[in-house]
């Protein structure tokens, strides 16, 4: 049987949020599992490449203002972020880290409703809070999600699953790796589904 396809994401970034919604469609048609993985931008774009966050670059800050939009619209999905759409990611990251230890597939139905929900509902999930409210919802006692996030040992799994993804090469969000190739962007999903349709190329 083929290797699950690894999907990489941050929660605090829309495109990685597109992915996920796309990946999973492209992979049921292939009969492909898709492997949820957690990055953080924070570490891969500033601490190792050296970049700026890309909504303060300029000229691309500006032409991500346009394009996140659009490329939603395109897709057909609601956008909707809270304010300017910003997202301080590791309440959901480490939220994410603990159930995929227990339950991955609930992992995965959790991030998407705290990405539906911020991405697309207007709901800042930027706080323990909101993500056990959410996690509420998915029937997670949220006592024991915001006390969990806050242990050594969550802590520690999520900055090993961080290296992880910066051993793979995975730089942005959302990456894909599939039969040992990286695809990087949400736009480069059509790839991804030819690949799997021919074999590679």
């Amino acid at each position: 049987m083929s290797e699950p396809i690894e999907y990489y994401f941050d929660f605090l970034s829309p495109y990685g949020y597109l992915g996920g919604l796309g990946i999973e469609e492209i992979a049921a048609r292939h009969n492909r599992a898709v492997d949820w993985r957690v990055m953080l931008l924070g570490i891969s774009v500033i601490k190792v490449m050296g970049l700026k966050p890309l909504p303060e670059t300029p000229l691309k800050g500006p032409y991500l203002r346009e394009d996140v939009p659009r490329f939603f619209r395109l897709l057909g999905v609601p956008y909707n972020p809270p304010g300017g759409g910003q997202m301080a990611p590791l309440p959901a990251a480490r939220s994410f880290t603990w159930l995929k230890g227990r339950d991955p597939d609930l992992a995965k139905r959790f991030a998407q409703a705290v990405g539906r929900a911020h991405w697309c509902e207007g709901r800042d999930m930027s706080t323990p809070a909101a993500v056990a409210e959410i996690g509420a919802t998915l029937d997670i006692d949220p006592a024991e999600l915001t006390a969990a996030i806050e242990t050594d040992d969550v802590k520690d799994a999520l900055k090993r699953h961080v290296q992880h993804s910066i051993d793979k090469g995975v730089f942005g969000a959302p990456t894909f790796i599939l039969d040992g190739e990286l695809f990087w962007g949400a736009d480069r999903l059509y790839q991804v589904d030819r690949w799997l349709e021919t074999g590679g190329w």
